[in-house]
């Protein structure tokens, strides 16, 4: 322990010679100062900082407990040692009641005197490194909290912007700005929109865009393919069935309406809904309650409804395929989506998909080159930007760094005049055939050729593929066991 301070205090001038004189012969390393008064002892704390501090108890004026009580209160850590006599038994337990680090007995035994000094001088020296280590941990808890702070709203910033909708809709183009800003619009009014699109437009990403803004975003999104459910289930799926409904209905099961209570049941391709179904969907939109299957009494439900139709209703009506009425009630609010090819975003929304697709596929990937960029925006994306984000995913998977031409494999829908005239020829038909049942082979053949071409561009998946030959799944299914097509066999392949 080196140039250890400790302050002497006692009203006995001869007490205050011998003492430090005797500390410097036991302690070396120690540097004593004295003081003949409390008053004069706060002036020299309050000056210099102390390892210890040793004071008579009885002095005149203000005495050493009153003493010990200030050190206590300014320089709590500093530790006192307390003079005493031989009958003040008393005053030592009220000394140390008050936080007095020992007491000494006169008269005092030297050695005694220099064991427990010392052990004050190392608790305050232990004391004072505890401080600091204290002091700089919670400094760096601050610098740390901070970081995390930043870092925190970095990422909710990051994440907002990747789980929002809107990101995949807001391409520098004055199309989608306006789409954007009836989503905004529409989002807190409690209207029932229609959302119309082509397939893979985005029809179902502005449903949940409206969605998240408005004040329902706390509640349920429940979405539902009407072209993927049969008629035959399409009611029960909707609205629900009560046990014993009919054959093969064990227990109770809860509509999407009532599973989308206090949220939002986004319609998907309603234009697929069976017109029977259509007349029990109008009146759950006016009157606010649906009836399951097999129940007795109507179940009210509060919902917002989203449909989606990837070909105009209006026309739909037209053609008597639509109830007219069920028309004018989803379309309280619409709102139209321009296909990908006429859209001037096409740059942003590829380069929004690299960085998503290199972390999801871990294929890092730094950019898309001119060539390339001029090969996306020739193309016609019969897919739209479902198909841009698939082109994208397998681009990277075989490109290292930079995406060029080759990578792309996009294969337009409508085949070139070499295809169209291999499909028109396909196998040779019999001698004698009728021109009707000539074009009706070449009709089958480029039916098939359209399939496999859109099973390729959707990898296989055949949801997607019904959404871009605009038909409904069971139609898909239908056609590929007619022609014996294994949709399996155009999944994309994936690197190891």
């Amino acid at each position: 322990m080196s140039q250890a301070r400790v302050l002497i205090v006692d009203d006995d001038l001869a007490l205050l010679q011998a003492l430090p004189e005797a500390l410097r012969l036991r302690m070396g390393e120690v540097m004593v100062d004295t003081a003949d008064s409390a008053p004069a002892a706060l002036d020299r704390i309050a000056a210099r900082d102390y390892d210890a501090i040793v004071t008579d108890i009885k002095m005149p004026g203000m005495d050493g407990l009153e003493l010990l009580a200030e050190i206590r209160t300014r320089w709590p850590d500093t530790p006192t040692l307390m003079i005493t006599g031989h009958a003040e038994h008393d005053l030592v337990v009220h000394a140390l009641r008050g936080g007095a680090y020992d007491f000494i007995q006169k008269p005092i035994d030297r050695d005694d005197f220099v064991v427990s000094l010392r052990r004050a001088i190392q608790t305050r020296a232990l004391s004072r490194r505890v401080r600091e280590q204290q002091v700089a941990l919670e400094r760096h808890l601050n610098e740390l909290e901070a970081i995390v702070e930043e870092r925190t709203r970095d990422l909710r910033e990051t994440h907002e912007v990747i789980e929002s909708p809107l990101r995949w809709l807001m391409g520098p183009t004055g199309q989608m700005e306006k789409v954007v800003q009836q989503i905004r619009q529409v989002a807190d009014s409690p209207l029932t929109v229609l959302v119309e699109g082509e397939t893979g437009t985005g029809k179902e990403l502005v449903a949940r865009a409206i969605h998240q803004l408005s004040a329902r975003r706390e509640k349920p999104f429940v979405a539902v393919d009407c072209g993927a459910i049969p008629d035959t289930l399409i009611e029960s799926e909707l609205f629900g069935y009560e046990k014993g409904a009919f054959t093969g209905a064990h227990q109770r099961k809860a509509g999407q309406f009532q599973l989308a209570a206090g949220g939002c049941l986004f319609l998907d391709e309603i234009v697929n809904l069976p017109l029977p179904t259509q007349a029990k969907l109008l009146r759950a939109l006016q009157e606010r309650q649906v009836q399951p299957l097999g129940g007795k009494w109507p179940v009210p439900v509060d919902v917002r409804i989203i449909a989606a139709s990837n070909v105009p209703l209006e026309r739909e009506v037209r053609a008597g395929r639509f109830r007219q009425d069920v028309y004018y009630r989803l379309n309280e609010f619409g709102i139209t989506l321009p296909p990908l090819r006429e859209r001037d975003d096409i740059l942003h929304l590829a380069n929004e998909f690299l960085p998503e697709a290199g972390v999801e596929l871990g294929r890092p990937c730094r950019k898309i080159s001119e060539a390339a960029a001029h090969v996306l925006l020739r193309y016609r994306w019969p897919g739209n930007v479902r198909e841009l984000r698939n082109v994208i995913r397998r681009a990277i998977l075989l490109a290292s760094d930079v995406i060029e031409p080759e990578h792309l494999s996009v294969i337009p829908v409508e085949p070139s005049p070499a295809t169209a005239a291999t499909a028109l020829r396909g196998e040779p038909t019999p001698a004698g055939s009728s021109l009707k049942e000539i074009a009706e082979a070449a009709a089958t053949d480029a039916e098939q050729q359209a399939i496999r071409r859109v099973l390729q561009v959707t990898s296989g998946n055949r949801s997607e593929a019904a959404r871009l030959l605009r038909t409904d799944y069971k139609t898909l299914y239908l056609k590929l066991k007619q022609y014996g097509i294994d949709a399996g066999r155009f999944r994309e392949f994936r690197a190891p």
